[in-house]
């Protein structure tokens, strides 16, 4: 196995689908077709399932994307050790955030970055923010920027760069929230108000247990993932929303909504820095991880 055929699974285990991977990294897809399928010879194990609509990650598939990052990763820290000029970090460093993060905080993040360490690539990853800790427990990533959940996992670590508070949103035109709904709300003022909100994560826990302390079962319109979409469905009027503030801030549709100051408000979001502690010796997470905290 040489480091391009691991180069090539994790890119196919991270875009399940051969027309883009081969796209992304110049191959053939019957060439990348080939790498893989060598690659499943060697392990003796089926990596992926695929057929004409999808291709899936097998169990073995997700044990090997572990072991293929963790070999990749120390390939780069030997490389890095043997070279004469061996003070200048090399390699690629993989980063994982929100649309509305990378608008917020890679900007000067990653100009801080670059400007003290030019040969470090960056990988980056846009999604769901709820993924965050996961994907870096996964090893899918080396960094992860995300909301601060209320205990973190074991292995992981946080380093905060901003606080947001969590808003409850609804449409200009219509659907508008009276003054008894936003001052007592109650299952009988809120039975009809139908709700966006997000599939999982810190803000679908923290709304979940408003509703709760307010004995309201919410009328779900929609769950969605990313809180771009719910302000997306909110602004053309499906239903009443929560999100970051920092969404709003960033958001072409913040002339679309309205705010709403519901008492008593939700806890707010603390958003920072994921990694997995013991990755913070390697060189290249290391630099990341402490040139945020100068």
């Amino acid at each position: 196995m040489d480091a391009r055929s691991l180069q090539l699974f994790l890119a196919l285990a991270e875009n399940l689908h051969f027309g883009r991977t081969s796209r992304e990294q110049h191959i053939s897809p019957s060439a990348l077709s080939r790498s893989i399928k060598q690659l499943e010879d060697s392990v003796g194990a089926p990596l992926f399932l695929r057929d004409n609509r999808s291709v899936t990650l097998t169990r073995e598939g997700r044990l090997f994307r572990k072991y293929a990052g963790d070999t990749l990763r120390g390939w780069d820290s030997l490389r890095q050790s043997m070279r004469d000029d061996s003070d200048i970090l090399r390699g690629e460093l993989s980063l994982y955030c929100s649309v509305t993060a990378s608008y917020s905080f890679l900007y000067d993040i990653l100009n801080d970055f670059r400007s003290n360490h030019p040969h470090i690539e960056i990988k980056l990853h846009t999604g769901d923010p709820a993924k965050a800790v996961e994907r870096v427990q996964e090893a899918r990533e080396d960094i992860a920027i995300g909301a601060r959940p209320d205990s973190l996992p074991p292995g992981v670590v946080f380093q905060p760069i901003a606080r947001s508070d969590l808003r409850f949103i609804g449409p200009l035109s219509t659907l508008a929230l009276s003054n008894e709904q936003i001052r007592q709300p109650t299952l009988e003022r809120w039975r009809d108000v139908p709700m966006i909100l997000s599939e999982e994560g810190l803000a679908r826990t923290r709304i979940e247990r408003w509703l709760r302390r307010h004995g309201i079962r919410p009328k779900i319109y929609a769950q969605v993932s990313g809180n771009e979409a719910i302000v997306s469905m909110v602004s053309l009027g499906f239903g009443i929303g929560v999100v970051p503030q920092i969404v709003l801030d960033n958001s072409p549709l913040a002339s679309r909504i309205r705010t709403y100051d519901i008492e008593p408000p939700l806890t707010p979001y603390d958003i920072g820095l994921f990694a997995l502690e013991k990755r913070l010796k390697e060189p290249l997470v290391n630099a990341f991880w402490n040139r945020q905290s100068k």
